[in-house]
């Protein structure tokens, strides 16, 4: 289901494929250069929040998905959010995740064959998209085209080492080995379609999950105020400089209890909420055999509530996310990112944005859930609120202007 919004991407490739394309991505997410996107990260939030007003109400999931996407295009596409219909990408993703439930019915391959409105919208979200997406490719191929062979080596040292930029150079490295023209670009643009794929996945999968955690995590910390004072308390002596940005990375460091509290949303309210494998063999476990060929879903909602591991865990504490307290846990009784070969390349990047955010937003805004219509989980691709998430800002006056 997945391959026919994402092709043969990053998240459903298989095989050799899957791991070529991981070993190219993999320099854009490695440890080392996370702390270098903490400005943007951090100026974007700054930018987004400013334009919020005291007493205001928001649709806060608009807002994080707005400002999650905003940073995933200028980091991995080198895209600013001005040249984004964000308001548009928004509506077709969340048609294209809805429609994801739709396919699991039975018969569903043949009720997608009717032109049911719904049908409709899903195949127009889904051109749409793709058109954005293939405009940032083509920017790219076009700045690409603009460099000779000859002095390409010298121009590569320049370019912004963004997705596109590492599958583009990969795609053309064949050529580029014997020859001397600028043949590599035309490599290229047949190859397009695996390019829209990569980006499609990362593209969706890079701010919908991102965008779900801080929704989750400000709902919770509007509902447990001891937990949002002490949170406070450590963002202001953290953020004490703000004109500092230098220091944003060294900071996060210092952001412990808010990892704790980003750690504990994740563990309520999963952004992935289940994830499946397939048993490339017979294989036993506890007991029980998993034929070769069977589909296995493991549910991190599941897991994350479990008393065994998680006393009272329903309840809202960070505490659990001490050393101590970790040290006494299994491996995978958390699994908000997966497991294995195949866990969320992103995952170290996405701790930072969400810490970041998180810190940034909170040394200045309180939010406040405004009530209305019960909260009621929608198990999407991700797991949503069923009918949204309005909340009341509320500005700190303890605190310095930003």
């Amino acid at each position: 289901m997945a391959k026919r919004i994402l092709g043969e991407g990053l998240l459903t490739s298989e095989g050799e494929l899957h791991h070529r394309q991981r070993q190219l991505i993999q320099p854009i997410f490695h440890p080392e250069e996370i702390p270098n996107y903490a400005n943007i990260m951090r100026e974007y939030t700054l930018d987004i929040s400013s334009q919020w007003h005291d007493q205001a109400t928001i649709d806060i999931h608009k807002e994080f998905m707005h400002l999650a996407l905003a940073i995933v295009s200028k980091i991995f596409f080198n895209v600013s959010i001005e040249e984004l219909e964000i308001k548009e990408i928004d509506r077709f993703v969340t048609i294209i995740i809805e429609h994801f439930n739709r396919a699991r019915i039975p018969f569903a391959r043949i009720i997608e064959k009717v032109p049911l409105p719904s049908n409709i919208r899903f195949c127009q979200a889904k051109k749409h998209l793709g058109e954005i997406i293939y405009r940032i490719i083509d920017s790219h191929l076009n700045n690409d085209g603009n460099n000779n062979a000859d002095n390409r080596q010298q121009n590569e040292s320049h370019l912004y080492k963004d997705i596109i930029n590492l599958l583009l150079q990969d795609q053309a490295n064949d050529y580029f080995s014997t020859s001397k023209n600028n043949e590599g670009v035309n490599i290229a643009r047949n190859n397009r379609q695996q390019l829209r794929d990569n980006v499609m996945t990362i593209f969706l999968a890079g701010h919908e999950t991102v965008a779900n955690a801080l929704r989750w995590t400000f709902y919770l910390l509007s509902q447990n105020p001891k937990e949002e004072k002490m949170l406070h308390n450590e963002v202001d002596s953290v953020f004490h400089d703000e004109d500092n940005v230098a220091s944003v990375a060294k900071d996060i460091s210092k952001l412990e209890y808010t990892q704790r509290v980003f750690a504990e949303s994740m563990r309520l309210y999963p952004p992935a909420w289940a994830i499946g494998r397939q048993a490339i063999k017979d294989c036993k476990i506890g007991g029980y055999v998993i034929p070769a060929g069977s589909s296995i879903l493991m549910s991190q909602y599941l897991m994350h509530h479990d008393f065994r591991y998680f006393p009272q865990p329903e309840r809202f504490d960070p505490e659990r996310w001490s050393p101590q307290e970790k040290a006494k846990r299994p491996r995978f009784s958390y699994f908000p990112f997966g497991g294995g070969v195949r866990s969320c390349i992103g995952e170290t990047f996405a701790w930072t944005e969400g810490i970041l955010v998180i810190a940034t937003i909170a040394r200045r805004w309180k939010m406040q859930v405004m009530r209305g219509d019960p909260l009621i989980l929608q198990p999407l691709v991700t797991l949503r609120p069923k009918h949204g998430m309005q909340m009341r800002l509320i500005e700190r006056n303890n605190v310095a202007r930003i």
